[in-house]
């Protein structure tokens, strides 16, 4: 069986992920049986469309065809996290996001959504774009997870509060189309999550309008303290929410569940990388592949050109 793990982000940990690919192509043997990266996702900066993390800077217009062909090359899909919950109909014409999504659009590029609105603007645009229902959503009530993995999504990110209730797990339907969150950073219910998410649109809308008035300033985005963003994978293994390497084989897998994601889109390359190797690399090797990856980061970059 595939076990399919979503990673972040193609574009932060670009050079981190084509690293990650090729080492695994390369040494198949140091890697727990069955895995394979089921997408790395994320977004370009400035794109109005993008939630679930802030994300500002400058790119090339050359670069985002760029980096989705070097991981759709070797078999990747790129998902757009476009996840703003406070888009409105004017925002569906943003010139850069359709942009981005009409170069994607190949049958393999997939985009995760919250707002109905931006769906059903996507699976008309962009037919061949499979859809992925995000865990932004905050579905906490069973029947309406269940309605939810009924629909016409590829993948449902379930609420991390899901995690470790196997009373639920067991129960849900199309178990092959749910994909569980393994190292969230947050508190379990967090009161503030909502919040964080608004807080978060809010700001990348402001920054695209920012953006278009061509200043020249720096845009500062809206403070949003919370305390969870920084952690490092030690300091979340004791979280109930928490889903260990060993019960992904060993209990998840056998209930039918083969789509996991690694969050870290915000976080080091060094941390992300220390995910990486606690959940997919064979323990006996652990050791061996965290020096070999780092020292292969530290050569010259030469994925462009």
């Amino acid at each position: 069986m595939e076990i399919r793990f979503h990673i972040p982000d193609f574009m932060r940990h670009f050079k981190l992920n084509l690293t990650l690919v090729d080492y695994m192509k390369r040494n198949p043997q140091k890697f727990r049986e069955g895995v394979k990266i089921g997408s790395v996702y994320g977004a370009f900066p400035n794109m109005v469309w993008n939630g679930g993390r802030y994300f500002q800077g400058n790119c090339d217009p050359r670069i985002p065809g760029e980096i989705v062909k070097q991981f759709n090359q070797r078999g990747i899909p790129c998902r757009f996290t476009l996840t703003n919950p406070l888009l409105t109909p004017q925002h569906l014409s943003d010139p850069l996001c359709n942009a981005i999504l009409k170069a994607a659009d190949n049958g393999l590029n997939e985009a995760i959504v919250f707002s109905p609105m931006l769906e059903d603007y996507i699976r008309e645009h962009f037919p061949d774009m499979p859809i992925t229902s995000s865990t932004c959503k905050q579905i906490e009530d069973f029947d309406e997870l269940c309605g939810e993995l009924e629909k016409d999504y590829s993948l449902v990110v379930l609420d991390y509060n899901f995690n470790n209730n196997f009373d639920v797990l067991e129960k849900l339907p199309h178990k092959e189309k749910a994909e569980l969150l393994i190292n969230p950073c947050c508190d379990p219910h967090c009161k503030r999550r909502g919040e964080h998410y608004r807080s978060i649109g809010k700001s990348q809308i402001a920054l695209t309008e920012h953006m278009m008035k061509k200043t020249g300033t720096p845009y500062m985005p809206e403070p949003f303290e919370c305390p969870c963003m920084q952690k490092n994978l030690y300091q979340t293994v004791s979280s109930p929410l928490h889903i260990s390497p060993e019960d992904i084989y060993e209990k998840y897998v056998p209930m039918g569940f083969s789509n996991f994601k690694i969050e870290g889109r915000s976080i080091p390359d060094v941390n992300v990388l220390e995910n990486y190797v606690y959940y997919m690399v064979r323990p006996e090797y652990k050791d061996e592949v965290r020096l070999e990856m780092l020292i292969m980061l530290t050569k010259k970059f030469k994925y462009f050109g």
